[in-house]
């Protein structure tokens, strides 16, 4: 009996090790950001990604300003990486060694402000297809948007890259209704208060734009369909992007969450597992959960 009893206990250590192990590696980088409630949101990003029970999440957080010379993840220890970061720019080395991370098949993840970051970083910005300020113009690529007959538009247009109007809740409308991350959701929902970014601009090569949202001219918007959204393709890596999630409120929407969840998995792995939340929203109403659950 005792012997058996060694057994089983032996057995449901090794049974917990392995789940511990199939669990994905997750990082989130902060540190420098525009937004001053970063070290809110990337507690709750990592919370949510935790809750899913798909990854274990650790965070590294650089200087609170400059250039961080000791800032040098290993990013080949992790299936993905999270940004939440819109600061000075990386060392050089750390630069190469992230540009490699994701062509070699690494997954990443872009949210809200990173992709103001690093306006001059052309590997950062192929990878991350659009991005915003940072110096942005015509030179860094054309406006991506949808136009009123849903057709995907490269508009060259000279002018500035980045702008918003006044924060509200805004519909998302799904544009790929196959693709992993969007599959199953409502064709339409309604997200929370949010920036709703438009006039991004950048090289939108090997891009796909899963949903968008109107930029109303009412709060200052362009009167069309931007990017809320898109994946890229680069190298053998799975690029993640959503210009949502400026405020704590934003980052409550189950909207939000669900796509931050989804985004991260397929981009670690090019699959999604996770169904669609019973709480999620409606053409017409919007859901939230309290902060960090």
């Amino acid at each position: 009996m005792f012997r058996k009893i060694n057994l089983l206990a032996l057995l449901l250590v090794m049974t917990m090790t392995v789940t511990a192990q199939a669990k994905m590696k997750a990082l989130i980088i902060e540190g420098q950001n525009n937004h001053g409630v970063w070290p809110k949101t990337t507690q709750m990003m990592k919370g949510y990604l935790e809750a899913t029970g798909l990854f274990s999440v650790e965070i590294v957080t650089t200087s609170k300003s400059g250039t961080d010379p000791d800032f040098a993840p290993v990013f080949a220890d992790y299936d993905v990486v999270v940004s939440n970061y819109n600061g000075a720019p990386w060392p050089e080395v750390t630069q190469k060694s992230f540009i490699d991370y994701i062509k070699a098949g690494g997954g990443f993840v872009v949210v809200h402000a990173a992709n103001n970051a690093f306006g001059n970083w052309k590997e950062y910005n192929e990878a991350i297809g659009l991005g915003g300020w940072g110096g942005r113009n015509e030179k860094s690529g054309p406006y991506i948007y949808v136009n009123a007959a849903g057709k995907l538009i490269r508009d060259t247009t000279p002018g500035r890259g980045g702008n918003h109007g006044a924060q509200h809740p805004f519909i998302v409308t799904i544009r790929d209704r196959k693709h992993p991350v969007t599959k199953g959701m409502p064709g339409q929902w309604l997200h929370e208060k949010d920036e709703l970014y438009d006039l991004l601009r950048g090289p939108a090569e090997n891009m796909t734009v899963l949903a968008t949202a109107y930029g109303s001219k009412e709060f200052g918007g362009t009167g069309r369909h931007e990017p809320m959204i898109f994946t890229v393709d680069y190298g053998k890596g799975r690029v993640f992007h959503t210009p949502m999630g400026h405020g704590i409120y934003s980052q409550e929407c189950v909207g939000f969450i669900t796509t931050l969840q989804r985004g991260v998995e397929w981009a670690a792995t090019g699959k999604v597992t996770q169904k669609i939340p019973k709480d999620f929203p409606t053409v017409d109403k919007v859901s939230k959960r309290p902060s960090g659950k």
